[in-house]
């Protein structure tokens, strides 16, 4: 193996747990209400689908839909597992991460949970990875507030 063989693949294992750590980062941000340091995680012209009709184009629309987050949760647990990330070029990669979100309501109501399914599409800007496309998929929700048709499902192979 040539000495450019070794820095390319020493620099992809880089970047794939760079993007790990992306992944992490957004869980975290999430589950302590930090809506600034969760929009940095996104580019400028970022879209984010988190069912039909609900989510954002662009880092201003994303950081709207951010806004009441803290006052509709009093708490949330993001568990992101099966990373799998695929390299389209050097700067650009798509991600598939399985999720499990508990969330604890300001209002008297059951607490809700959500499994499912992140496809992101993230870049590398300056040296750093963001979301240029976060979609969620949903597997199921136990006591979840919003209702099916807000969700996007799998889509499981019959």
């Amino acid at each position: 193996m040539s000495e450019e063989d070794v820095r390319t693949r020493l620099q992809r294992l880089e970047d794939i747990e760079r993007i790990r750590d992306l992944i992490s980062e957004y869980a975290y941000r999430l589950d302590m209400n930090d809506t600034a340091g969760l929009a940095a995680l996104f580019t400028s012209d970022c879209s984010v689908i988190y069912g039909p009709g609900f989510g954002a184009d662009g880092i201003e629309a994303y950081r709207k839909t951010l806004e009441g987050v803290g006052s509709y949760f009093a708490a949330t647990s993001h568990h992101v597992s099966n990373i799998k990330v695929s390299f389209e070029t050097t700067t650009a990669a798509n991600v598939r991460s399985t999720l499990y979100a508990w969330h604890r309501y300001r209002k008297e109501r059951p607490d809700g949970i959500l499994l499912g399914q992140y496809h992101d599409l993230v870049v590398r800007q300056d040296s750093q990875w963001l979301f240029k496309k976060r979609e969620l998929r949903t597997t199921g929700v136990k006591d979840f507030h919003t209702k099916p048709e807000h969700q996007l499902p799998i889509g499981r192979h019959t």
